[in-house]
């Protein structure tokens, strides 16, 4: 059995109260968070998610809604939940050094703390297939503007499959990290409009088919997508979404 829950569903901007992008994935043997926002922290408290359980985080891109809660979380392992086991970071090239400089903004000093549990940073390669433990994640860049590339990510764990488009305007990378998956999560940030390096829900329909998900999941929504759920034909994540596959 794979538990999905989405911690933190929400945009940037907070709409409709939601948190910030956060998925925790529990395949029995592997515990992985898919992205990071900056109100994680506070998300896996409210939906008891044990962060010392955590084995691997996967960054889509680096923007703060999707990594700007590392700095809490490794701070966190430290000093509260006393974490002693590995932790993997994987995500975009330069994810290391963002890391650091986002740590010494929020609390300065704390990059350069020695910790009591290894951290390896592992950089994306387009398309190149990473096996860490019982994970095998494929990325594939996508079109999001971010200071670095972002990509959507097919997971493999246990018997399923998941795909997580991260943000991206419509690619047909999203085809090859989408087909014949479990389960693809996927931004629909607006209902019809148009805006650079997002999805809308009207594009996401009419590509449905070529996708060739089992299931699709809509996430990262912005207030004016939210106020039209009820035109939606698709299903959608809220905070504390859960799925079992």
């Amino acid at each position: 059995m794979t538990s999905i829950r989405f911690l933190g569903s929400g945009d940037a901007f907070g709409s409709g109260g939601r948190l910030q992008s956060c998925i925790y994935v529990d395949a029995g043997s592997e515990r992985f968070l898919i992205d990071c926002g900056a109100s994680s922290l506070s998300a896996m408290r409210r939906w008891n998610v044990d962060p010392g359980e955590i084995d691997t985080i996967l960054l889509t891109h680096l923007h703060g809604d999707h990594f700007g809660g590392l700095p809490f979380f490794l701070l966190d392992a430290e000093l509260v939940t006393k974490r002693i086991r590995p932790l993997v970071i994987a995500g975009p090239p330069g994810m290391a050094e963002q890391i650091r400089q986002a740590q010494e903004v929020f609390f300065p000093g704390s990059s350069t703390v020695q910790l009591k549990f290894p951290v390896s940073y592992i950089e994306w390669v387009q398309g190149l297939p990473l096996q860490n433990g019982g994970l095998a994640i494929t990325p594939y860049e996508v079109v999001h503007a971010s200071g670095a590339p972002a990509y959507a990510l097919r997971i493999s764990c246990t018997d399923k499959v998941i795909a997580c488009s991260g943000d991206s305007e419509w690619t047909d990378a999203l085809i090859d990290a989408a087909r014949g998956v479990d389960l693809f999560i996927c931004e629909a940030y607006t209902f019809d409009k148009k805006v650079k390096y997002h999805l809308d829900y009207q594009t996401l329909m009419a590509k449905r088919a070529a996708l060739g998900c089992r299931r699709l999941v809509l996430t990262h929504m912005n207030a004016a997508m939210l106020e039209r759920l009820s035109e939606v034909e698709l299903e959608t994540a809220c905070d504390g979404y859960q799925i079992i596959l």
